[in-house]
């Protein structure tokens, strides 16, 4: 079963653990925050990407050498849940964040702990894989943050501005705060910032291939209808020549007529630029015109 581009983001940026451990904690900041529960009883974080599951043990053992008090296997098919409930890590990692487990009211980003420009990446890389999401580009542009958290969404959106210099939109969605992002310059460059170049790379080119496709439609339309107008331009020629040709006028027209009409009437389908070359000697489009514009003009007088 092929993965979605999303869950091929995520496990692109979750190939390579932080080297530092101020990253690493910065990451699982973004995680935490981004994710499902962080509270002082507990935390719990749900995922259904494999790639993610693999890589959250040793990225708290790097950030707070603790352990999940609850995991699954990778294997296990659906949802993956992990836990931690003793009080001991719980301490240590809501320490390492500036928190006090025991008086927390409301969660924020806590700026020191994302001062470097490093552990800023970091991050949003954590964000991005608990609680983030993106398109794939060959059905639209759209690539979100979504938090429970009102006063994070905020300090994240400030973050964002800083490091990408360009803001995401913010919306609620069901109690929830959504960052989001919709153009796909924007969405490329902030999975190449996330450390995701190849998902980025892939937004580039289903753009270039949408426009291509678009340029190639254009030109098809442009060519459908001029080729409409040179069928419904040669029926007109082909109806006047068969008036004059009933009206016994045919035969009697200037030398250069005759041979206008008869090149139409053996060509039924051959644009005016083909007619003129046809004609001895060979002449210009524009004169081509006149011609039929005079047989046509000499079928409504013959009606009359």
């Amino acid at each position: 079963m092929a993965i979605s581009f999303s869950a091929a983001a995520k496990a692109e940026i979750c190939r390579e653990l932080p080297t530092s451990n101020c990253c690493a904690q910065a990451q699982c900041f973004g995680i935490l925050l981004y994710g499902n529960s962080f509270q002082a009883d507990g935390i719990k974080i749900i995922t259904e990407n494999r790639d993610f599951a693999m890589l959250l043990p040793r990225l708290f053992q790097k950030a707070f050498a603790v352990s999940f008090d609850s995991f699954p296997s990778v294997a296990c098919p659906g949802k993956l849940v992990f836990e931690i409930w003793d009080p001991e890590k719980l301490q240590v990692i809501f320490s390492a964040f500036g928190f006090d487990a025991k008086g927390l009211l409301a969660l924020h980003v806590n700026l020191p702990v994302v001062e470097e420009e490093c552990c800023k990446a970091a991050f949003l890389r954590g964000a991005f894989l608990a609680g983030g999401s993106v398109t794939d580009p060959g059905k639209g542009y759209h690539m979100e943050l979504t938090t429970t958290h009102a006063s994070v969404a905020r300090e994240t959106n400030a973050l964002l501005r800083e490091v990408m210099t360009f803001p995401p939109k913010i919306a609620e969605r069901a109690g929830t705060q959504v960052l989001y992002f919709k153009q796909s310059d924007q969405i490329s460059d902030f999975l190449t910032y996330l450390g995701a170049p190849v998902a980025a790379m892939g937004i580039m080119e289903a753009k270039l291939e949408k426009e291509l496709n678009n340029k190639v439609n254009r030109r098809c339309n442009c060519d459908d209808a001029n080729t409409s107008k040179v069928v419904e331009a040669a029926q007109d020629q082909l109806h006047a020549i068969r008036i004059l040709k009933k009206a016994g006028i045919l035969e009697n027209l200037p030398g250069k007529l005759k041979e206008a009409a008869i090149a139409r009437e053996e060509n039924p389908s051959a644009s005016l630029t083909e007619l003129a070359c046809l004609m001895e000697p060979p002449i210009t489009k524009p004169a081509m015109n006149n011609r039929m514009k005079k047989l046509q003009n000499l079928a409504k007088e013959a009606q009359k």
